[in-house]
C-alpha cells in the first residue's frame, strides 16, 4: 500500500521557464501586453519582441525571426495562431530555449485532431505550458509571460496559485485581502506539463510557502498524491477548489454505488486521503492560503472565539456548528483569570462575549486575550475596524494590538476576523501579515478556512491505484456473483438456481424464500424480486428473467448496509459504504473512499455516518456485526485488486445480524 516518501526538489526542466533571465515574445497585441507587464513589474533581463513585419512593439525594436536572437531565450511567450505555434516550438526546441507558453486556442477542444500531438512532438524535451494557456507570473523576480492585466505586486515570498481556468486565476490576483502571491500559473490543455509536475516545480522554490489550486480535473492522481506528501514534508500546505462536482452525478447509474459516488464524492475522498485541504469558494481559498503562508499546515482544531458582542458570539457559535467547529469551554483556571479582569457580569464561555467593560484599556484587553488563547490551539477575535475613509478607527487599536500580544505571548495563532470581508482594509492586512498575524475577512469564510487549515496529514506513502483501461462491461448474473463473493470469504444466503420456475428444487432450503429473476441490474425496479415465498414453483414467471435464484431469507437482521467498489477513470477505484437497502439513495448516508484503504479507515468512515448510532447499539438495541461488514469491504477490495477486469462490485443490502454480515443482493460488472 505504501510508496517511498516523495520530496520536493527543484525541477531543472522547468526552472528556466518559471524563473527566466531572458524572455522572447512572439505576436503583436498580446505580445505588447507581455512586454508592458514585464516593464511594470521591474523585470531586469532582456525582453526580445519578434515579429516579421513590425519595426517595434511597446517601444522596443523587433527582431524579424527567431534566428536573429542573440542567445537561446529562457522563456518564450508564443502569441501566434495554432498552426504557426507548432513550427515556432520546433525551432525553439532546436535552439535550446528553456520553455514556452503556447497561448493559442483551437486544438483538440476545437476538433483539430492530432494537432496537439504534433505540438508535443515538436517540443521534444523542451517544456511547454498549454496550449490554450494564459501563461505564468513570477512576482518574486518580476518575470511575466502574461498577456493581460493582473492585480499582484512584487513580493519576496508568498503562495503559488495554479489554475485550469485563466479567468478564475486573474480574478484571484485582484484580491484585496493581503495575500502575498509569489507565482501565478495556468495549465491550459496540459498537453505536456501536467498539474503535479507544474505544482511541484513552483513548490520547490524555497520562497513559496503554500499552494492554492483551482482544479477542473486531476490528470495523474498517484503523482498528485506524491506531491501532496512531499509538500507536507516540506511544511507547505495545499488548498484546492475542485469544480465540476455535479458533472460526475450525470454518469449512467447502473448501480446505487455509481449514483452515490458521483457529485464530487470521489474527488473529495481523494483529496482528503491525500491530505489536501478542499474548500468550496474562492474566498475560503484565499483565507486558507493566508493561514498556511504564515503558520503552515495543521494549526490545530481546538479553537476559541472572543468578541465584545453577544450577537457576534452567537453568530460564531451558529456558523461554527455548520463548519464543524466545536468550541470547548474554558478551564476553571482560565475562568479564574478571566473573571478577575472581566468581573461578575460577564459569562465566561466559549465563544466569549467579553463585553465593553475593558474596551480601550490595552493592558486589561491583553490580559483577557492572552488568558483565553493560551488554553486553545488558536483563537478567533471578531473585530471590524471602522472604515478609515469615513470614520476614525483609533479606538480599535488597543484591541488589535492585544490580539498581536496574545499571539506573541502564547505562541498560538491569533486571528483577527472581520464579520464582513470589506471591513478590514488591504493595507492593514498586508502590514499585519508581515508581522506574522493573519487577519481573516468574512466570518463564515474564515471558519471554512480555519477548518481547511486543520486538515490532518494523509497516510504516509498512500497512492491510489492506477487507472485501468476501460472497455465494455457485462453484468454477471447474481448466482455467479454470489459464488465469487463466497469464494472471497463473504457470507451469502443458501440458495438454488434453475432456468425456469418449475425446475427450482428448494427441498434443501428452509422457507420463507427470496425469489429473484436473474439478469437484472436493478431487480426491485424490474419487479424481479419476491420475498416471503413459500413455494417458488407456484409463482408467476418474471418477464425478461434469464433464470431464477431461490434463497433462504436472512433472519435476525439488525441493520442493512451498502458496500460498493468500482473502477474510477481518474482515481483508480472508489469504495462506497453506508446505510443500504432499497432506500439507499433516498437516505444518501454514505461515504466514499479511494482504494486502497485500511481496516481503520473503513471503521472511521462508518463512524462518520449520520446514522452510525444505529450500528452502535442505539438506545440499548443489539449491536450488529460491523466488524464482519468491514471484513466484507476488505474482501471486495482484494477481489478488485486481484482481477483488473472487474469493473464494479456492489452488495446492497449487506444484512448485519449479531454475528454475521450476509450479502443478500449482489451485482458484479466485469469487462469482456
Amino acid at each position: 500500500m505504501g510508496s517511498a516518501p516523495a520530496t520536493l526538489s527543484p525541477d531543472p526542466r522547468l526552472s528556466r521557464l518559471l524563473r527566466p533571465r531572458s524572455i522572447a515574445v512572439l505576436g503583436a497585441g498580446w505580445a505588447q501586453n507581455v512586454i508592458e507587464q514585464c516593464r511594470r513589474m521591474g523585470f531586469d533581463g532582456p525582453v526580445w519582441p519578434i515579429h516579421p513585419t513590425r519595426a517595434e512593439i511597446a517601444g522596443m525594436p523587433c527582431l524579424r525571426a527567431l534566428a536573429e536572437l542573440p542567445q537561446a531565450p529562457d522563456a518564450v511567450f508564443i502569441g501566434v495562431n495554432r498552426f504557426a505555434t507548432v513550427e515556432v516550438v520546433r525551432e525553439l526546441a532546436a535552439m535550446g530555449a528553456g520553455g514556452a507558453i503556447c497561448f493559442a486556442s483551437g486544438w483538440e477542444e476545437a476538433g483539430e485532431a492530432g494537432l496537439q500531438a504534433q505540438l508535443v512532438a515538436a517540443a521534444g524535451a523542451m517544456p511547454i505550458l498549454g496550449p490554450n494557456c494564459y501563461g505564468v507570473i513570477n512576482y518574486l523576480d518580476g518575470a511575466l509571460l502574461w498577456p493581460d492585466q493582473h492585480g499582484g505586486r512584487r513580493v519576496e515570498r508568498g503562495v503559488a496559485l495554479i489554475s485550469q481556468s485563466s479567468n478564475i486565476v486573474i480574478n484571484l490576483t485582484m484580491q484585496a485581502r493581503g495575500l502575498p502571491v509569489a507565482y501565478v500559473a495556468c495549465l491550459g490543455n496540459a498537453a505536456q506539463v501536467g498539474l503535479a509536475e507544474l505544482a511541484g516545480a513552483v513548490l520547490a522554490d524555497p520562497r513559496v510557502t503554500a499552494l492554492g489550486l483551482y482544479v477542473e480535473g486531476i490528470d495523474d492522481a498517484p503523482a498528485f498524491a506524491a506531491l501532496a506528501e512531499a509538500a507536507r514534508a516540506a511544511g507547505k500546505g495545499m488548498v484546492v477548489v475542485k469544480s465540476g462536482k455535479t458533472e460526475a452525478s450525470r454518469a449512467a447509474a447502473a448501480s446505487h454505488t455509481a449514483a452515490l459516488a458521483g457529485g464530487g464524492a470521489a474527488s473529495s475522498a481523494f483529496l482528503r486521503q491525500a491530505g489536501v485541504a478542499e474548500v468550496d469558494t474562492l474566498g475560503a481559498l484565499i483565507e486558507a492560503l493566508k493561514i498556511l503562508h504564515v503558520h503552515g499546515p495543521g494549526i490545530g482544531a481546538r479553537l476559541c472565539s472572543l468578541s465584545c458582542s453577544g450577537g457576534e458570539a452567537g453568530l460564531v457559535a451558529d456558523l461554527g456548528a455548520t463548519a464543524g467547529v466545536v468550541f470547548e469551554p474554558p478551564t476553571d483556571s482560565q475562568k479564574a483569570r478571566l473573571g478577575a479582569v472581566l468581573g461578575p457580569l460577564v459569562t465566561l464561555a466559549n465563544p466569549l462575549d467579553y463585553h465593553t467593560f475593558i474596551w480601550g484599556d490595552g493592558p486589561k484587553t491583553e490580559a483577557v486575550f492572552t488568558a483565553m488563547l493560551e488554553g486553545y490551539d488558536a483563537g478567533i477575535f471578531v473585530i471590524d475596524p471602522p472604515r478609515p475613509d469615513r470614520c476614525d478607527p483609533a479606538s480599535f487599536e488597543p484591541a488589535i494590538r492585544a490580539i498581536e500580544v496574545a499571539q506573541a505571548v502564547t505562541g498560538r495563532p491569533a486571528f483577527p476576523v472581520a464579520s464582513l470581508p470589506e471591513n478590514f482594509d488591504e493595507d492593514r492586512a498586508i502590514a499585519m501579515i508581515a508581522r506574522g498575524v493573519v487577519p481573516l475577512m468574512g466570518l463564515e469564510t474564515a471558519l471554512e478556512a480555519l477548518v481547511a487549515a486543520q486538515r490532518p496529514a494523509g497516510l504516509a506513502g498512500w497512492r491510489p491505484w492506477g487507472v485501468t483501461p476501460g472497455g465494455e462491461a457485462v453484468l454477471i448474473d447474481e448466482a455467479r456473483a454470489k459464488a465469487m463473493l463466497a469464494a472471497a470469504g463473504i457470507a451469502v444466503p443458501k440458495g438454488v438456481t434453475a432456468k425456469g420456475l418449475a425446475a427450482l428444487d428448494a427441498r434443501g432450503l428452509t422457507a420463507p424464500f427470496a425469489l429473484k429473476g436473474l439478469g437484472f441490474a436493478h431487480k426491485t425496479e424490474a419487479g424481479a424480486v419476491r420475498l416471503g415465498v413459500t413455494d417458488p414453483c407456484a409463482e408467476a414467471e418474471m418477464p425478461g428473467a434469464r433464470g431464477y435464484l431461490c434463497e433462504e431469507m436472512v433472519t435476525g437482521g439488525l441493520a442493512e448496509l451498502l458496500l460498493g467498489i468500482r473502477r474510477d477513470p481518474v482515481y483508480g477505484a472508489t469504495l462506497t459504504l453506508g446505510l443500504g437497502g432499497v432506500t439507499a439513495e433516498l437516505l444518501a448516508d454514505t461515504v466514499t473512499l479511494v482504494a486502497p484503504v485500511t481496516r481503520a479507515e473503513i471503521e472511521a468512515a462508518l463512524k462518520g455516518l449520520r446514522l452510525w448510532p444505529l450500528l452502535d447499539g442505539w438506545r440499548g438495541r443489539a449491536k450488529p456485526a460491523v466488524g464482519r461488514a468491514i471484513d466484507a469491504a476488505l474482501a471486495m477490495q482484494s477481489m478488485m485488486a486481484a482481477d483488473p477486469a472487474l469493473q464494479e462490485i456492489e452488495v446492497n443490502p449487506l444484512i448485519l445480524t449479531a454475528t454475521e454480515a450476509v450479502a443478500v443482493d449482489a451485482v458484479i460488472w466485469r469487462q469482456r
